[in-house]
């Protein structure tokens, strides 16, 4: 119990909030959409950049920041990401729209301070893979420090769903459940029967209204959700990797007049950059990130330079809550394959997957009256050498490299007497992707279906 009181008090002392009215002096701005900024200001106060410009005054009780000969940046955002999050997957039903990952949001994650330690600000902590329609999702702010799962909510982000195609609900359901969808033709399915019934929900509700119906239709949240992605509430993120299944996905909301779409992962996303451009759906991506399973067996490293040129808003996350501390690095990668520009490959992680997620008008870019959500960088962002100095979301300070607690980093202090180090050995796809939380079962099922082939060929001789 001691050791628990111990490393409590010290998570609780280590990522306090230090101020909200900041001054940063003299920083190598990068804006992202109004150019880059030698020595020059940014005015904080109560966590909104309220001025830029140079040698501004120095306000009364102002923290100042002293960043000469540092890079200054908007924070990154990360559009794919289970940090904050445990078990992710609502392998139950194929759709599972009732379902909202939101309820169950962990403040105490140290991978939100790693985070942070990347200079990621926002991630949208979603939902898994296991279902063709999965649960909600949420928009997180990296307020770490709190232990009020509220406070990790960036309010008035808008609201997004987690779908999925091919194997992954193919694996949950058809082989593992033996119900729907069992091939990838039944994944579509899904999704039209699922807009069909929120259509007729949605007339039935009419009817009630109008007094054609004299009795209420029975409230149904997956029903009612579903309903809100037909009405233009809800943006859809689609876990995708092959090329015809983007297609057909579009294909169906087309049918049913939905037009707010962003495909996850897209590996074959190139392939269709034009069709994906003209439907205005954007692309969240791997640098270079394939051959994992068949299905993602064949993409390239040109694919998030491939599909900025056709004009598709296109963003690189993580998936991970390793590699999440390494987007600059990723970004990077699409000048050495893409030979993008420099706003280009650091738009892929600040405004572009602001957009995506619909709150491009609050963070994303250096801007004056935007939330002040910045990261500062020693060296150049997209240099091998560089390496991130202070995050500060809101304003406050929530990772300062001179003041990083021993007992939260990743390599932890062999001389410490208690620590609150804790890492599992389990590969990453079964800890930290898509299939958070089911991957133990898909392994289980497995394995049973080796005993029993095993034992049946054993008894038929």
């Amino acid at each position: 119990m001691r050791f628990i009181y111990l490393v409590l008090i010290m998570f609780l002392t280590a990522s306090s909030p230090i101020a909200q009215n900041v001054l940063i002096k003299n920083g190598n701005l990068i804006t992202i959409t109004q150019g880059n900024k030698e020595k020059t200001d940014i005015l904080i106060t109560n966590g909104k950049i309220s001025k830029i410009g140079k040698n501004l005054d120095v306000p009364k009780d102002y923290k100042i920041i002293d960043a000469d000969g540092l890079f200054v940046m908007p924070g990154i955002i990360d559009a794919h990401s289970h940090i904050a999050l445990d078990v992710v997957n609502e392998a139950t039903d194929p759709n599972t729209a009732n379902v909202n990952v939101g309820d169950a949001l962990d403040p105490l994650d140290v991978n939100i301070y790693r985070a942070l330690a990347g200079g990621v600000t926002i991630s949208h902590a979603m939902h898994g893979s296991a279902n063709a329609i999965g649960g909600q999702c949420e928009t997180i702010k990296h307020r770490y420090g709190t232990v009020n799962p509220d406070e990790l909510r960036m309010v008035g982000a808008p609201r997004t769903i987690k779908f999925a195609l091919g194997e992954n609900p193919i694996r949950v359901h058809g082989e593992g459940n033996k119900i729907m969808p069992n091939t990838r033709m039944g994944v579509e399915q899904v999704f039209r029967n699922a807009f069909s019934e929120a259509q007729i929900y949605m007339q039935e509700w009419d009817d009630y209204k109008k007094g054609i119906r004299k009795t209420s239709p029975s409230y149904n949240l997956k029903n009612e959700t579903v309903a809100d992605i037909l009405r233009g509430n809800i943006l859809i993120h689609c876990h995708s990797y092959r090329a015809d299944e983007i297609l057909m996905l579009m294909k169906v909301l087309k049918d049913f007049k939905v037009d707010k779409i962003c495909f996850q992962h897209a590996n074959e996303g190139f392939k269709v950059a034009p069709e994906l451009a003209a439907y205005g759906a954007s692309a969240s991506v791997f640098a270079d990130w394939w051959a994992y399973k068949f299905e993602v067996y064949y993409s390239t490293a040109y694919n998030a330079a491939i599909l900025t040129r056709n004009g598709v808003v296109t963003s690189i996350n993580s998936d991970s809550d390793e590699l999440i501390r390494h987007l600059y690095h990723e970004a990077a990668k699409t000048q050495r394959y893409g030979d993008l520009t420099d706003d280009e490959a650091l738009a892929l992680i600040t405004i572009n997957p602001a957009k995506q997620l619909g709150i491009d008008k609050r963070v994303g870019s250096l801007e004056e009256g935007k939330d002040a959500d910045i990261a500062i960088f020693k060296n150049h962002p997209l240099s091998i050498y560089t390496i991130p100095q202070q995050t500060l979301v809101d304003g406050v300070i929530r990772f300062d490299i001179n003041s990083d607690p021993d007992d939260i980093r990743v390599d932890i202090n062999p001389t410490e007497k208690y620590s609150s180090f804790y890492e599992n050995d389990r590969n990453h796809h079964e800890r930290n992707g898509c299939l958070k939380g089911i991957a133990e079962l898909l392994m289980a099922e497995s394995y049973s279906k080796y005993m029993r082939f095993k034992y049946m060929k054993n008894h038929n001789h």
